[in-house]
């Protein structure tokens, strides 16, 4: 579960099989212990949702700030680089 600000607007597309995907951008930024000392932690990661949790997206503009639950994939970007993603199983949003 990640918990982070919208930065990029959603995309959507239509798999060859009919099914809706929609991939959008969010910040997440927390404080963690570790090793007994506070860090910052800070990613920018793509979450991608499908079929019905698509639809959800409709109301996301950037700055809204989006829980995500899912897990979490490889995907790999039109130059052959590799990209860590989130595969929404549930989204919320939070503001």
């Amino acid at each position: 579960m990640l918990i982070g600000e919208l930065v990029k607007q959603p995309e959507y597309s239509i798999s060859p099989a009919g099914i809706e995907h929609c991939q959008f951008v969010i910040d997440h930024r927390s404080i963690q212990q570790e090793a007994g000392l506070n860090r910052q932690a800070f990613v920018r990661i793509q979450v991608v949702a499908t079929g019905e949790l698509s639809q959800l997206t409709r109301e996301f503009v950037v700055g809204h700030v989006i829980k995500v639950s899912g897990f979490l994939n490889r995907h790999e970007s039109r130059n052959g680089n590799s990209l860590l993603v989130v595969h929404a199983s549930q989204l919320e949003k939070i503001n």
